[in-house]
């Protein structure tokens, strides 16, 4: 059974103690929202609110004596229905475009370079665990290749995709070709298959390079190979972190066994990849005045192990046809807004140093 809408005044209540949990990471009581906040009620008033909030799950006493803490269910309330997300602050953007916008004036670097520097001023301006996923490569649009003999049994492939994206391959040869055959071999791949998609090539390459007059053993050792070439990266390659040392810093982490969960989950990297292209986007758009491509995972909403009191917000940007994610993961007492403002921004920071490269 859904619970029943809150009042203005529960609302107000559930915000101010949420906002004041953010920055304490303190139970919040009646006497403190009385004495700081001109809601027109009495400390008594205050108190009979805050016992309706508990009564429905919204806040908890951690302790007898305590103020009240948020739950989840009261986050997500805050997250769908109270929360206002402004647009990002003049200086924030300043410290943003000032240590990532450098990539983008001076054009330098491979995607990884680029995605790299996105984690970590993520991670530096959200003082969070940040995550970046590059994206998948099913629609990139491949450009060109080039093969480098390594040995008479060895060759690696360079993939080059749109926006500054590469791809390397090492394959093991079972036949013996000379310099002048991978030179031609070369110029034949770019000149039928560039300007398509990995997909595309992976469906119609036996088509497109076979029975042609330049038919020779490399041609079938590619054919044979394009599963491998011309597929996805694996997730675990496609991930970027940084920030690990603000989120073991946070006051929830300070227990030395929930350190050890948290760094344990952190390590794998294919958890904290699935948490963040996995969030949930169920709650996106209740609040039809901010820009909610953002997802917000709260607490038990996530199912990867040792989850259970993170936060995940996470949004995609993109890349032409490509969409990659980025995340930030921290403890759910987290600045939300902030989150949000930042995220966005990143991604549309992201974006378009990505896609603006010729």
């Amino acid at each position: 059974m859904d619970s029943r809408e809150l009042t203005l005044r529960e609302r107000q209540v559930l915000g101010i103690i949420i906002q004041s949990y953010i920055i304490s990471a303190a139970p919040v009581g009646s006497r403190y929202i009385a004495r700081n906040y001109n809601l027109g009620l009495s400390d008594a008033s205050i108190r009979n609110v805050m016992a309706d909030l508990e009564d429905e799950g919204y806040i908890s006493q951690p302790h007898t004596s305590a103020g009240r803490v948020p739950t989840d269910k009261g986050y997500r309330c805050y997250v769908d229905l109270i929360m206002k997300v402004q647009r990002i602050h003049e200086e924030e953007k300043r410290r943003i475009d000032a240590d990532f916008g450098q990539i983008n004036s001076e054009r330098k670097g491979t995607s990884s370079d680029v995605l790299l520097s996105a984690a970590r001023v993520l991670g530096s301006i959200s003082r969070q665990l940040s995550v970046v996923v590059s994206p998948a490569f099913s629609n990139a649009v491949f450009e060109k290749l080039d093969m480098v003999l390594l040995s008479s049994s060895r060759m690696m492939v360079i993939l080059s995709i749109r926006s500054l994206f590469l791809r390397t391959i090492v394959m093991e040869l079972d036949i013996e070709v000379s310099r002048q055959t991978v030179d031609q071999v070369t110029d034949v791949l770019n000149e039928r298959l560039s300007g398509l998609t990995l997909a595309e090539i992976r469906r119609s390459i036996a088509a497109r390079l076979g029975g042609g007059s330049f038919d020779t053993p490399l041609i079938e050792r590619v054919i044979r190979s394009s599963g491998e070439i011309f597929d996805e990266t694996p997730l675990i390659e496609r991930l970027y972190i940084s920030g690990a040392e603000y989120i073991v810093d946070q006051p929830e982490f300070k227990q030395p066994e929930k350190v050890r969960d948290l760094i344990s989950m952190i390590e794998d990297k294919i958890s904290v990849a699935k948490l963040v292209e996995r969030a949930s986007v169920e709650t996106e758009a209740v609040e039809p005045r901010r820009r909610m491509d953002v997802s917000i995972s709260i607490g038990r909403e996530n199912c990867e192990r040792n989850a259970g009191e993170l936060t995940i917000v996470s949004t995609p940007y993109y890349v032409g046809e490509m969409v990659g994610k980025l995340g930030i993961l921290g403890p759910t007492r987290m600045d939300y807004e902030h989150a949000v403002r930042v995220l966005n921004y990143m991604a549309d920071c992201l974006s378009a140093t990505l896609s603006d490269v010729t």
